[in-house]
């Protein structure tokens, strides 16, 4: 998946390259609105380096059904020049996962944040609603009607629901089977996690080592679902994730339970064994490893497992 081959010429295409991080901005406001643990994170990073932070990808979770999967966000993402980088199945979870590159856009060499940084790459994952079970399947579709998925990325930047609040009742049954299922169904587009780029910092955040070690002592919960520290087989790829925390919410039969909500990811790159003699200055995205880790995602998904005991 992914290619390492040099960048070509601005691939930005769609109309203005400042509406699409608008779109961002707002995205990440309400992510960080609706989630107080990442965004207490998010300042901290924030904090420490004159607020230059980048980011290696924003995350969704979509429902495949009635036009509501992963095309339903990454068409609008695509019209701007996104590209799908490739993809991951995980049978297990009934589960499918695209992740796309960011078009080619000019950023200054100090260029940070969603104002004039590097794009986030995206990935969006969708539950494949079709190998669930009659039961669930029947959950998901009262929910969601057809052609409701063309609203999804106004859905992601306002943080409301397409579709009506479910029950707590349905909400439960449907967890039985999927989780992931029905954190979607209670969350919809909102953004399930971002990630730092940490290979990007220049600050004591620039090592992932350190970054485990911070966050453990100020007392953060970090997924320690397959180690905490998660490396791909390779050894070019590190991430580690906090846990999301449960929050209340109040379902359509008027009962509020605690739930969980999003959480945040710091991920390292290291640099491609070919580019190894290229100086520290003058590396780029494309001299890192790209792409993703099947092991690693299956791990960092289980940030917002209900019955979390990490």
């Amino acid at each position: 998946m992914g290619s390492f081959d040099l960048p070509h010429s601005s691939s930005f295409k769609g109309g203005s390259e400042i509406f699409l991080r608008n779109v961002f901005e707002n995205i990440l406001k309400t992510y960080l609105r609706k989630n107080p643990t990442a965004k207490t994170i998010w300042e901290l990073v924030q904090s420490l380096d004159n607020e230059k932070i980048c980011y290696d990808h924003f995350t969704f979770r979509t429902l495949k059904v009635d036009g509501y999967g992963i095309d339903s966000l990454s068409s609008f993402f695509m019209d701007y020049g996104y590209k799908s980088g490739g993809g991951l199945d995980f049978p297990k979870k009934k589960l499918r996962v695209l992740w796309f590159s960011p078009p080619d856009v000019h950023v200054p060499k100090d260029g940070h944040g969603l104002g004039n940084g590097p794009l986030p790459r995206l990935v969006i994952a969708e539950v494949l609603v079709d190998e669930l079970s009659p039961e669930s399947q029947g959950i998901i579709r009262k929910y969601l009607k057809p052609e409701g998925g063309k609203q999804a990325v106004l859905s992601s930047t306002l943080g409301s629901l397409i579709w009506e609040k479910p029950t707590w009742t349905d909400f439960m049954q449907l967890a039985k089977e999927s989780e992931f299922a029905a954190w979607t169904l209670i969350h919809g587009y909102t953004m399930n996690h971002l990630a730092f780029a940490v290979h990007r910092f220049k600050h004591r955040f620039s090592d992932i080592k350190f970054v485990k070690q911070h966050l453990e002592e100020k007392g953060f919960k970090l997924n320690s679902d397959g180690e905490i520290l998660k490396v791909s087989q390779d050894g070019l790829l590190f991430q580690v994730s906090s846990i999301s925390e449960r929050l209340p919410v109040t379902f359509a039969d008027g009962v509020t339970e605690t739930i969980p909500a999003s959480y945040i990811e710091f991920t390292q790159r290291q640099v491609l064994p070919k580019f190894k003699d290229v100086p520290h200055d003058e590396i780029k995205e494309f001299h890192r490893r790209e792409a993703f880790e099947l092991d690693n995602a299956n791990h960092v998904m289980e940030s917002t497992r209900f019955t979390t005991k990490f």
